[in-house]
């Protein structure tokens, strides 16, 4: 066997090993995040119990093996893990941090997705709608983290190998995402945007699929903050 072929065969063996670590970590993450959603869920709805109208929901939902929701009132958080495993590029600040620096191997990371967009998108079927990445939690083969995104400050990059992910962690990303969610309001769009509309959007799409709505269309969503 050429030289070239064991080290193609030593290559393979130890990303896939250092990968499905990797995977194995943020899967069992996911499903540890699912049941703190759950629990979040009916506790905050018990807490709300009397004090407004009962059309108002706190609600979660499993969307699969990969995907779950937390509604709040009119804001759908959608929680959602890629299933490959990611490295940084080059210039990513990710490598001035002394944990990764002491082995590479540490950078590899699972990446959990969290997505905003408004309820009534989903309830009404207007597909056209947008919705927005307010956060990603990164966890790697020895369930070290960091979260970039929105208000999320119980880990930054440089802090990545301090702690290990957990429920308290993850109740302190929700309740980060929650609150940066409802307090993320609607925005009419510029009345010069939307000045002028067809025929075909009125008669042809009478459900208002083709009215695309978003917290910010026609506006910078910034990232000053992440």
């Amino acid at each position: 066997m050429s030289t070239l072929r064991e080290k193609i065969l030593e290559t393979i063996v130890r990303k896939s090993t250092l990968k499905q670590s990797v995977f194995d970590n943020t899967f069992s993450t996911f499903n540890e995040l699912k049941d703190t959603l759950f629990e979040m869920a009916s506790e905050m709805d018990d807490q709300l119990d009397g004090r407004l109208d009962r059309r108002v929901r706190i609600e979660y939902r499993d969307r699969g093996k990969f995907e779950a929701q937390l509604q709040v009132a009119s804001d759908l958080l959608i929680f959602q893990m890629h299933t490959d495993v990611f490295e940084f590029d080059a210039n990513h600040i990710i490598w001035q941090n002394a944990y990764v620096q002491s082995d590479t191997a540490n950078s590899y990371c699972g990446v959990i997705n969290v997505y905003n967009f408004l309820s009534d998108s989903f309830k009404y079927n207007r597909n056209a709608d947008e919705g927005y990445l307010i956060g990603r939690i990164f966890i790697n083969r020895e369930k070290c983290f960091w979260v970039e995104g929105k208000r999320q400050t119980i880990a930054r990059p440089m802090a990545f190998g301090q702690r290990r992910i957990d429920r308290e962690a993850l109740i302190e990303i929700v309740e980060a995402a929650v609150n940066y969610a409802i307090n993320f309001d609607l925005l009419t769009p510029p009345y010069e945007e939307n000045k002028r509309v067809t025929v075909d959007q009125f008669n042809t799409k009478l459900d208002n699929s083709k009215f695309v709505t978003g917290k910010r269309i026609s506006y910078d969503f910034s990232t000053d903050d992440i």
